[in-house]
């Protein structure tokens, strides 16, 4: 009986939730009605919402025809997109997908039920694509290249960091600062959680291909570029005692090999040849433990810094109401 009070409690909770679909968009016209469209069919009862960012191609019209709730963000770049979609909508889940109509709208109800009955507070969808066209090799090599590089970085806890389909808690949302400016954006979520160790699952959902007229604005190189770098950058800022020490760890070794010869001949003939050398590998040792007392401070600091952003995560009701 408490087993069927507890179902109970969970489907009423689901059926009052508020949902907010929030759909980033940039020249998008030939999709967005289509995304739009299917998840009003599989979320009826949503709030669902374009964010448009300086579209050319009438993105903004096809969006209203298709009934959305259609807003502008001047500033270009997916992640200046997101960031102003958490500080503007209020809602207890968040729906996150691409514009594009790759992502398949039937997989959101399975992925809200889980959010709300395991208690999580993200829930990725991991693409599974049914088309070459739909998933180019090289992307998804680098999707594979980086998310082995944060699963090495910060645990293995996504298969599919790159994903743009997502569905968060209202805690989640409103606790995640978002740095980001562009499609590094997905590495900055699924880090963001990983940091505060969040509950998060993933389901499979299909990954499909570009309706005609659609054109992909993600560069295999340059956004693969500045994804690696923003994770380099992450793990500087969360783990600066490992970043530093590697750091000096290769200079301590750069020191001591110039020193090895120098003390060598040392011992032998009790004479210094090359004094510069010496003075330069000396000067290398100290950085390396300026590197080393960098790391320990930045360290505690970060330490510090990862408990308030706990207890602030903690003080956010998981929805609106308290």
């Amino acid at each position: 009986m408490a087993v069927s009070l507890k179902d109970h409690a969970r489907a009423a909770a689901a059926n009052t939730a508020r949902v907010a679909v929030l759909i980033p968009c940039y020249n998008e016209a030939a999709a967005v009605g289509r995304v739009v469209q299917d998840f009003r069919r599989t979320l009826p009862q949503a709030q669902i919402l374009v964010y448009d960012n300086n579209s050319s191609d009438g993105t903004m019209a096809a969006a209203c025809a298709a009934g959305a709730e259609v807003r502008s963000e001047s500033s270009q770049g997916k992640g200046n997109v997101v960031r102003r979609m958490f500080a503007d909508v209020e809602a207890d889940v968040y729906v996150l997908v691409d514009g594009d109509a790759t992502y398949c709208a039937d997989s959101a109800p399975a992925m809200i039920e889980l959010l709300q009955t395991q208690n999580l507070d993200m829930v990725v969808g991991c693409r599974a694509h049914e088309a070459a066209a739909a998933y180019r090799t090289g992307h998804r090599f680098g999707n594979v290249l980086l998310t082995q590089v944060v699963s090495n970085l910060f645990g293995k806890r996504f298969t599919d960091i790159l994903s743009g389909y997502r569905v968060m808690s209202r805690r989640f949302v409103k606790s995640c600062p978002v740095i980001s400016r562009g499609f590094e954006i997905e590495t900055e979520l699924s880090v963001h959680a990983l940091e505060l160790n969040m509950p998060v699952g993933e389901i499979e959902t299909r990954y499909l291909a570009r309706p005609a007229g659609s054109h992909s604005k993600l560069s295999t190189y340059r956004d693969g570029a500045r994804i690696l770098r923003l994770a380099l950058t992450l793990y500087k800022h969360e783990r600066p005692l490992a970043f530093f020490g590697v750091l000096a760890a290769a200079l301590a070794l750069l020191a001591v090999a110039l020193a090895v010869p120098l003390i060598l001949h040392w011992l032998k003939t009790g004479q210094v040849p090359r004094f510069p050398t010496a003075v330069l590998s000396a000067a290398i040792m100290i950085l390396a433990f300026l590197f080393v007392t960098a790391g320990l401070i930045l360290e505690t600091v970060t330490r510090g810094r990862k408990e308030a952003k706990r207890l602030f995560y903690l003080q956010i009701p998981r929805r609106s109401g308290g």
